[in-house]
């Protein structure tokens, strides 16, 4: 079942824009590993679950899949073939908003291989530009 938030205030929500940079979750936090989104946009919850499903797949039960991303905006739209007017169509599916900068998922217990792999394979479902980013020691 693809994600969705169980309950929202409001059914349907503006297209609205983005803007700018990530200024927050733009950095390793949970994991060793991580796939960063290099441009802006929506990523919707079946997407996010096919990059989910991929990287589970690929580590054989080894290792920890992190999803720094939820899709908490609805986005409706109207049947085919229906005149203009008539009010808002219904909510189809369910999207995140993400800026350039940020993490949408994060692999723990692997090596840099296995996970270099892993993250090449979750990109490939993803609608944007990535690139794999390590977490940053303290030294």
């Amino acid at each position: 079942m693809p994600l969705m938030p169980k309950r929202v205030k409001f059914r349907k929500q503006q297209r609205g824009r983005i803007r700018g940079r990530a200024q927050k979750g733009n950095t390793v936090a949970f994991g060793e590993f991580g796939l960063q989104i290099l441009e802006k946009g929506w990523i919707t919850a079946a997407q996010i679950e096919a990059g989910r499903v991929a990287a589970t797949h690929f580590l054989h039960r080894e290792g920890r899949v992190y999803i720094r991303i939820f899709p908490d905006k609805p986005v409706s739209g109207k049947p085919l073939e229906v005149r203009m007017g008539k009010g808002k169509g219904e909510p189809e599916f369910w999207v995140a908003r993400v800026k350039a900068g940020t993490i949408a998922f994060e692999l723990g217990g692997v090596d840099e291989g296995i996970a270099r792999q892993a993250l090449a394979r979750v990109a490939a479902k993803m609608p944007f530009k990535t690139r794999m980013v390590s977490r940053r020691h303290a030294v």
